[in-house]
């Protein structure tokens, strides 16, 4: 009987170790987020691939407070190419626990919210670093629809230090 324990023990240990890794990612966010401040339209400078953003360029994201504290959202952008047709998505955001800032929820699908963690941001907010509690999803945001090269390096230096796969990370062309 004992010895069918430890087997058993054995084999289940052997599964787990065989079972693909998770990635393992700092999700730290920002401690201070002037959300006024953070307002306005950003340019995505590099992505994460993922479906919903499946061949867009010249994308923006724009947000806007609302009277109730929640946020809109309008995320646009280009099919194919800066001259092909313009789609727009709208959604609203919030902030959970104001004292966890740097930590959002964005829903663009009724009340189904996902994660928008403000991991950097700039002290003159002209660039962020945006993940997600899951490693699939990275941003690179700008102010402008340029970035310098040196800060964009800086940023994907950052997000490896936080273990993001930075080779996934794609160029987003803007106007």
């Amino acid at each position: 009987m004992h010895t069918q324990v430890i087997r058993i023990m054995f084999l289940v240990t052997l599964l787990f170790s065989c079972q693909p890794k998770q990635s393992v990612i700092d999700k730290t966010t920002i401690k201070e987020l002037d959300l006024e401040r953070y307002m306005g339209t950003w340019y995505e400078i590099a992505r994460f691939p993922h479906s919903f953003e499946k061949d867009l360029v010249g994308v923006t994201a724009s947000y806007h407070l609302r009277d109730d504290g929640k946020i809109d959202v309008i995320n646009a952008g280009y099919k194919n190419s800066l001259n092909g047709p313009y789609e727009e998505a709208k959604g609203k955001a919030k902030m959970p626990n104001p004292e966890k800032p740097g930590e959002l929820k964005v829903a663009f699908f009724l009340f189904f919210y996902a994660d928008y963690n403000i991991l950097e941001l700039a002290d003159d907010y002209s660039y962020a670093l945006i993940g997600s509690s899951s490693p699939k999803y990275l941003w690179i945001l700008s102010r402008t629809p340029q970035l310098e090269e040196t800060t964009y390096q800086q940023l994907v230096q950052e997000a490896q230090k936080r273990g993001y796969d930075t080779s996934q990370l794609i160029r987003v062309p803007q106007k």
